[in-house]
């Protein structure tokens, strides 16, 4: 019998929107945390969102908002996207809630009890859009390499720090594990950056200059820097460390942990939350899978720029599912993708409307037409995707499900069963039971990446009736109420 199944994402800063690669994250997740229940596996799914920092502090000062009202603001979008687009979650986290607030002090408590936080006074270099010290080896031309139009902040101030460097030999060890980071080309890069060398890092900040975060324990005058306040949400959404519901001791402890993040958490998901969890004596994470950025017209995203493409819009314009499909078979699972405006509406068009919701109106009619009932036995033909969703491969895995779609097309154009079953009706109806049985496997290897969707062929099938359009044609939306055009 499988481990249960602890897949969690990312938590967003609530300084902004969130945006498309947030999406993809969150969708990603979903769609292995929706395949693992189908397969039998007992599943904790989380998301959630990131609310202290100096990030987050300067961002509600600019909007001359209260700093709680801020934060409960954005918060509440996110939870919006997470509705937005179907997510089958079993908590929501905020790094505000009391009970995380409290595993943040626990984390730091036992850190301390392993000889691991010391203070000192310090001088460096600070991003504020990554709220992380850089070194010199992660500038390009005196910026940081991800926020280049940020200037860094030198910061002299005495905090506490954790000693990192003690876990080279151990984070090495916990590296050189099968799997533990997917792609693999990741976990290279992991390995380079602790046989570069692990400096010890900050893990507060003076109250005089931040005073949005968590307390530090037994200090009032520092607050926990976010990332050793964030990153203990893994475990504190599973109830850590009271574990008064068994969560953290089923999913955690016994079960698969299962983290998903973007390509540029590397050193501080496969790094120092290892290094956390390693000084608080916690089982490590078994893997952790980093995905690519969506890029646009061959640039970054930037609201200057004009190019960014909020997951809200995307929603509203295509719909729900058509939505978790286009992120899903079109953004690589672990490259960086290029997305446009132009190229979703013609994959919306070409394999939404033209493919997948033309093949069903198509198939639906012919049965409501021919058969007296519906096909009581809907199997089909069988694919195996495991190796697939074990590789995270995902577009590779909807691949098959509009290979399937043009194989039962082409079957249509071929047998020509509208023809047939006027000559012959008994091989015209076992051709149309043939594509109905088909159409419903269509439907069951889509019901982790398009829920609704799946659900809608299946009630069709099973009602043996022609369902509503599902994919409205973009030109047909103006004010019609569907999705509009971009």
């Amino acid at each position: 019998m499988s481990k249960p199944l602890y897949i969690t994402t990312t938590l967003p800063y609530v300084n902004a929107d969130p945006h498309i690669g947030f999406a993809l994250e969150i969708i990603q997740a979903d769609a292995l945390a929706r395949r693992a229940r189908l397969m039998g596996r007992e599943v904790f799914f989380s998301t959630g969102t990131d609310e202290h920092g100096q990030k987050i502090w300067e961002a509600a000062q600019k909007a001359g908002k209260p700093i709680q009202e801020y934060v409960d603001y954005y918060a509440g979008e996110v939870q919006k996207l997470k509705e937005s687009l179907n997510l089958s979650n079993d908590a929501f986290i905020r790094t505000t809630d009391p009970h995380h607030i409290e595993a943040a002090k626990e984390m730091w408590r036992r850190c301390d009890a392993s000889g691991d936080i010391y203070k000192k006074s310090y001088k460096g270099l600070y991003c504020v859009g990554c709220e992380a010290y850089k070194s010199e080896r992660e500038l390009e031309n005196d910026h940081c390499i991800l926020h280049p139009n940020i200037e860094l902040q030198v910061i002299e101030e005495e905090n506490y720090f954790f000693r990192f460097s003690k876990y080279e030999k151990e984070l090495l060890e916990y590296l050189s594990r099968p799997g533990v980071i997917v792609p693999e080309w990741r976990r290279a890069e992991a390995i380079n950056f602790v046989n570069g060398g692990l400096e010890d890092f900050s893990i507060s900040r003076d109250k005089s200059r931040l005073s949005w975060g968590v307390p530090v324990p037994g200090d009032d005058s520092q607050v926990m820097y976010v990332w050793f306040d964030a990153l203990t949400d893994y475990i504190s959404t599973l109830g850590w460390p009271e574990d008064t519901e068994g969560n953290f001791a089923k999913f955690w402890e016994s079960g698969e942990t299962l983290q998903m993040a973007g390509k540029d958490q590397v050193r501080f998901q496969s790094l120092m939350w290892q290094a956390m969890l390693m000084s608080a004596k916690i089982k490590n994470t078994d893997s952790i899978f980093y995905h690519g950025f969506i890029n646009s017209g061959g640039q970054r995203m930037s609201k200057s720029l004009g190019n960014v493409i909020s997951p809200f819009e995307l929603v509203k314009k295509y719909g729900t599912d058509a939505t978790r499909y286009l992120l899903l078979r079109h953004a690589h699972p672990v490259e960086d993708s290029d997305i446009t405006w132009e190229k979703l509406d013609e994959w919306y068009e070409a394999h939404l409307v033209n493919g997948l919701g033309n093949l069903v109106a198509r198939v639906m009619k012919l049965s409501e037409s021919h058969l007296q009932e519906p096909v009581r036995d809907p199997e089909g033909i069988q694919l195996d995707l495991s190796k697939l969703f074990q590789n995270f491969r995902l577009d590779l895995a909807m691949d098959q499900a509009w290979i399937l779609i043009q194989y039962i097309d082409h079957t249509i154009t071929t047998s020509e069963p509208f023809k047939v079953i006027k000559t012959d009706r008994e091989k015209g109806i076992e051709l149309i039971k043939e594509l109905v049985r088909d159409l419903y496997h269509v439907a069951m290897l889509l019901q982790p990446f398009m829920p609704e969707t799946s659900k809608k062929i299946e009630e069709a099938i099973l009602a043996n009736k022609k369902p509503e359009n599902l994919f409205p044609r973009l030109a047909k939306a103006r004010g019609e109420g569907g999705p509009r055009l971009g």
